[in-house]
């Protein structure tokens, strides 16, 4: 399983035995030496910072939620539990801006 950007997975982050949602960030890369997507996880708390991107409402996710740029992490791909959804390439596009922002890139 190779995931490719926007795709929304479940994943276990070890918050009391909850899964969470996570969007990959990663770009597609078949021949990558490690089995790794980077990806930032999904909220529903907004503290109104630039390290926060509303995501559209969807209905594959039950509440209004937040990318958190500021908590991104990389899992192995296996660690990516259940697929939820995808968003398309302009929500993508206010994410990396976001990254960029954050990482003073």
């Amino acid at each position: 399983m190779t995931p490719i950007p926007g795709d929304v997975y479940l994943v276990d982050m070890g918050y009391e035995g909850k899964t969470r949602p996570v969007v990959i960030v990663s770009r597609r890369d078949d021949n990558a030496p490690r089995a790794l997507s980077i990806v930032v996880p999904l909220t529903t708390q907004n503290r109104g910072s630039r390290y926060e991107v509303a995501m559209p409402r969807v209905p594959w996710l039950r509440r209004l939620s937040f990318a958190n740029v500021q908590a991104i992490i990389a899992y192995e791909n296996h660690e990516l539990l259940e697929k939820r959804g995808r968003f398309d390439a302009s929500v993508m596009i206010s994410i990396k801006e976001a990254i960029r922002w954050a990482m003073d890139l």
